[in-house]
């Protein structure tokens, strides 16, 4: 079977790349933008690097700005209806992989109105048609939405994530400016690169990994845990390369697919509204070592890629708790809590996460075959 890459038509990277926001948009004469982003995002001015933009060059648009954490099926339905009522033919998504995955929600519904009760998008590749286009600027660094196939739907009435992969919904353009980064709080700059420090690990190692992916994985590692802890300090040097090394990391994994850390972390989304990032970064190095026995020699290579010396020397036991400590290093550096207690986890539902857990579209990538149990377990462990 023949292996798939599926990237962006076009994306720009560094200082400034939002500029180009209106050559992208000129050149394919679109006419009106539905502007996807949220509250925040509008309060704290920061959408209004891209609105300006657009006001001075006389290009229309209007604000959808009810994205949220964890987005909605609800959400996503009154995004299509407000895209439909202003006779938009694009969207530009201001955000992180909320605002993000709303406007692939929206954009995918619109051209395939069969799936507008939103929930039968679960699933890989079940819509005919290629969504309105998508012109992706993230904010964060960390979900690589901008680059991927992947998003993420919360059903409330179930109490559930539900993962969609779609190549239909990839954006056409995305736009990587580190200055689009640059108002993150400490918190979630961590959270979020502990999030693409998750991506770029969960695919090396997943099932479906080979050499091209491989290459994306060791280099968004290396990227990622030289530049962290700059990062978070609101290092300018460390926001730009956190910006490239969350989207290597994409163009990896949103091709390969993930495994079991991001099948526990999404139903405390669901549960708890437990920031994405976070929930990922307590769950990580536990899963690592659950994974250990089943990943060869891969565990020297993300040793070496976060910095770890001596990894040839090293025997099999040594480079596997080298990698993990390494990983529970920049954690610990970066102020991520170390069990699911302290994020407000209860106890009496580790058996409902688990179940939730083992169905989620990520468990079968993981590359050692699981089952409830085993996900209560860690989950027990990590609490």
């Amino acid at each position: 079977m023949a292996n798939r890459i599926v990237l962006n038509e076009t994306s720009y990277h560094g200082k400034g790349a939002v500029q180009d926001i209106v050559t992208e948009v000129k050149k394919r004469c679109f006419k009106k933008a539905l502007v996807v982003t949220d509250p925040d995002l509008i309060k704290f001015h920061v959408a209004d690097n891209v609105t300006k933009l657009l006001d001075a060059n006389g290009l229309a648009y209007e604000v959808y700005d009810k994205v949220k954490a964890n987005p909605t099926v609800n959400v996503v339905k009154s995004g299509v209806e407000m895209f439909k009522s202003i006779g938009a033919d694009y969207i530009i998504a201001i955000g992180g992989g909320s605002s993000i995955d709303t406007a692939k929600g929206i954009a995918i519904i619109v051209n395939n109105p069969e799936h507008a009760d939103v929930k039968s998008l679960e699933g890989a590749d079940v819509t005919k048609n290629k969504c309105v286009p998508i012109i992706a600027v993230p904010t964060t660094a960390g979900t690589a939405a901008e680059v991927t196939i992947n998003y993420v739907i919360t059903d409330e009435e179930k109490r559930r994530k539900f993962v969609c992969a779609d190549c239909h919904d990839i954006p056409v353009v995305a736009i990587i400016d580190p200055d689009m980064m640059s108002s993150m709080p400490k918190g979630l700059t961590a959270a979020t690169g502990m999030d693409a420090l998750t991506h770029a690990i969960e695919g090396y190692i997943t099932k479906g990994a080979w050499e091209l992916t491989d290459m994306m994985h060791l280099k968004a590692i290396e990227i990622i845990a030289r530049s962290l802890r700059a990062a978070v300090e609101n290092d300018p040097k460390g926001r730009e390369d956190m910006a490239l090394g969350q989207y290597v990391a994409g163009m990896g994994f949103s091709n390969v697919g993930l495994g079991i850390v991001h099948s526990m972390a999404h139903p405390l989304g669901a549960f708890y509204d437990t920031p994405h990032g976070v929930a990922n970064a307590v769950i990580l190095p536990y899963v690592m070592e659950y994974n250990a026995p089943c990943t060869g020699e891969k565990y020297r290579d993300i040793a070496k890629a976060m910095g770890v010396q001596g990894t040839e020397a090293m025997s099999q036991e040594e480079y596997r708790k080298a990698a993990i400590d390494a990983v529970k290093k920049l954690s610990e550096d970066v102020g991520i809590p170390k069990t699911l207690h302290e994020i407000g986890v209860k106890e009496e539902d580790l058996k409902a996460l688990s179940e939730f857990a083992f169905i989620d579209a990520c468990t079968p990538g993981n590359p050692r075959d699981t089952s409830p149990e085993e996900i209560c377990e860690l989950y027990k462990k990590i609490y």
